[in-house]
């Protein structure tokens, strides 16, 4: 698939699965496309998704969630939710553009349960899939170093 030139990431909270679906595409394509994420409902940052972006070399301590609500640029080529519910929402922001929307069933890592190494286990797991996930669509160039 092309690239797109803007890409949206959205879920339920904007704290776990966009974010780290947004810092994995900026990881990978940041500098060909605008990529942003967004939540149905506010979040706040988690330290967990923090601690396993890091193990990548991605930084997202400085993310802050956004909603819906918030959001202000309205106009992306493509938006992947990453919950039924915000599948629904960015239908409903994007109905009037031309834009993809796409739906990822991506476990929530934050259901969870067990000791701090378990729980990141999960996080860890969310990650790679969405890592997997973002690759598969958007190939990186065989010349990019990672």
């Amino acid at each position: 698939m092309i690239l797109p030139s803007s890409a949206l990431f959205c879920c339920t909270m904007n704290e776990i699965r966009s974010p780290i679906a947004e810092g994995i595409m900026k990881r990978f394509h940041g500098t060909q496309v605008f990529v942003d994420s967004i939540g149905v409902r506010l979040g706040s940052l988690d330290p967990l998704m923090v601690a396993v972006m890091s193990e990548i070399g991605v930084d997202m301590a400085r993310h802050r969630p956004k909603s819906f609500e918030s959001q202000a640029d309205d106009s992306f080529d493509m938006a992947i939710a990453l919950s039924t519910e915000a599948e629904h929402a960015a239908a409903d922001l994007t109905r009037y553009m031309h834009c993809e929307v796409r739906l990822w069933k991506i476990v929530d890592p934050s259901v969870a349960e067990g000791s701090r190494e378990a729980r990141l286990a999960a996080y860890r797991q969310t990650r790679d899939q969405l890592q997997q996930k973002i690759l598969e669509l958007f190939p990186r160039s065989d010349d990019m170093d990672y």
